[in-house]
Parts: structure tokens; sequence; C-alpha cells
């Protein structure tokens, strides 16, 4: 499966929906990044709990964006389609927070490297998991 996926993602539709997604990511990224700086440096909230409450503000952001531009062409439209697929997504994004929050704790605790860096590594390890479930269940289609 990901031998193929990464043969489809050099042209045609999942390459434009990777470059999307990674956009998107990109826009959530920053929003997580500044939203964790927030509740850690200004609220002084240990780095765990906020990157918990940092992640879970962006999945909302990250299904609404996603959903308009990256699968646009398999969009989920209807009330409870859309709803259907907000739940989908807080499940692969909910299932993607051990992997991200096992790669922020151990590059911190373990390599004492800072928590935003740390957390940048830790969306970026989960983002191919993350992109693999979406495409193939939150907007699954025959096409796909």
């Amino acid at each position: 499966m990901i031998r193929r996926l990464l043969r489809r993602a050099n042209s045609g539709p999942t390459a434009t929906r990777l470059r999307r997604f990674a956009a998107v990511g990109v826009v959530a990224a920053g929003a997580q990044m500044a939203l964790l700086w927030v509740f850690v440096d200004a609220v002084e909230v240990a780095y765990i709990p906020s990157a918990v409450a940092a992640i879970e503000a962006t999945i909302v952001l990250t299904y609404v964006l996603n959903n308009a531009w990256t699968f646009q062409a398999i969009r989920n439209s209807g009330r409870v389609e859309y709803a259907v697929g907000l739940v989908k997504t807080n499940v692969v994004r909910g299932t993607a927070i051990p992997i991200q929050l096992g790669v922020l704790f151990a590059l911190v605790e373990w390599y004492s490297l800072p928590y935003l860096l740390s957390n940048a590594v830790g969306i970026l390890v989960s983002g191919g998991y993350r992109f693999v479930l979406d495409l193939r269940w939150t907007w699954s289609t025959s096409a796909n």
C-alpha cells in the first residue's frame, strides 16, 4: 500500500492532494506551535498537556481546510457527511497524538532539545501517517 502510494505521489490527484495536505499542515503546524508556546511560556502549563491542548485545537482547523481545499473533489458536503468526516478526522488525528507526543517527549527528555523544535519533529513524523489515514478513510471513495 505504501509503495503504491509513493508511486502515485509524483503525479495525478494523489500528488495534488499531498501538496495541498502539506500546505494545510504548515498552516496548522504554525497555529499549533503558537498555541504551544502560549500555553507553556505565557500560561506556564507543562509542555505535554500544552501539546495535547494545542493539537486538539488544530484538529478542527485542519479538517475545515482539508475538506474545502485538499480533498475538494471528494469533499464531505452534506450535513451528516460533514459531521461524520469530522468525527473520522478526529479519530485519525487522535490516533496520531501518541506518535507526536512520544517524539516530543523523547526529544525533550532524552536529547534535551527545546520543546518547540521537538514538537515540530513530532508533527513531521506523524504527518505521513495522518495523510494516509485521511486519504483512505476520512475522505474515502472508490477512486482512492
